[in-house]
């Protein structure tokens, strides 16, 4: 599903926020532990890998590969990077969110912060 501004859906946003949360250790795996604890959200290794392929097919993340260690079995590894376009489109849908949510404390509650 497209949308108008390329605000990305709200798994996305989450995948993206837990790309930005990680930095430097933004791994498959890290992302997917990532989503688990801070989101609640298990998901599986396909759902994810997908998921980061839109992303990237959005233009809201790039990754590289990182050098084999002996530490992972000589395998690479991707490492994720959220783009300024991602940025952007988190932005856009943190504010639609926050205009849609505004006066609405008393039946959404405060938030957990």
């Amino acid at each position: 599903m497209t949308h108008k501004h390329g605000i990305p859906g709200e798994f996305e946003q989450l995948v993206l926020l837990a790309i930005l949360q990680l930095n430097t250790e933004a791994y498959g795996p890290n992302i997917s532990a990532e989503l688990e604890e801070k989101a609640g959200r298990r998901v599986s290794r396909g759902a994810l890998y997908s998921s980061l392929d839109r992303l990237q097919q959005k233009g809201f993340i790039k990754w590289r590969i990182e050098a084999a260690t002996s530490a992972r079995g000589g395998n690479p590894k991707r490492l994720f990077e959220v783009t300024a376009a991602g940025v952007k489109a988190l932005r856009t849908a943190r504010s639609a969110f926050a205009r849609l949510s505004a006066g609405l404390d008393e039946v959404l509650g405060e938030s957990a912060g």
